[in-house]
């Protein structure tokens, strides 16, 4: 039997439906990895993006680009930087070869393994000393044995109580 809560805040007891029944035989199907696998996952996807975080710090282009996916796209704080990975790259080679990258701090991070180990997403909090908090999220594959960023988001988080603010400004700036 299962308890079953209304839109009205009232329960109900029911039998589990041939849906409920389904759901439950194919959930039990799907691979998953044991515990200390996760945890292991967890902490090389982590030691992924500190590397990234670093390469980009030491402005070490090679070793940066070694992290990503071949078909990795990167999102930055502006909302016209949509970078396939080779876009990307020709922005950040003429960056890095003045000798100066990009710092970011993390300051908090969560990571999610899929079921099956080969598919990771996380999102960290960042303090960089120009933009202030920001947040990093993305999507990370497992390549030939290694993790691989498949797709990094930058955003600057903006407080609500100033969203509509900013939100006019954006609109002033680029008149839409």
């Amino acid at each position: 039997m299962l308890n079953v809560m209304h839109d009205s805040g009232r329960r109900s007891r029911r039998s589990p439906g041939r849906h409920a029944v389904f759901a439950f035989v194919i959930a039990s199907a799907l691979p998953v990895a044991p515990l200390a696998a996760q945890d292991d996952a967890r902490d090389e996807v982590s030691a992924t993006l500190d590397a990234l975080h670093e390469a980009a710090s030491e402005a070490d282009f090679d070793r940066y680009f070694s992290l990503y996916a071949g078909e990795a796209v990167f999102l930055g704080t502006d909302a016209t930087e949509r970078w396939t990975r080779e876009e990307f790259m020709d922005y950040t080679k003429a960056r890095f070869d003045t000798g100066t990258g990009w710092t970011y701090h993390m300051l908090e991070r969560h990571i999610a393994i899929a079921p099956g180990g080969g598919t990771a997403w996380f999102d960290e909090r960042l303090e960089n000393a120009n933009l202030g908090e920001t947040r990093g999220s993305g999507v990370l594959v497992m390549e030939e044995g290694a993790w691989k960023i498949a797709q990094y988001n930058l955003t600057i988080p903006i407080p609500n109580e100033m969203a509509r603010e900013v939100a006019q400004r954006i609109r002033a700036l680029t008149g839409g």
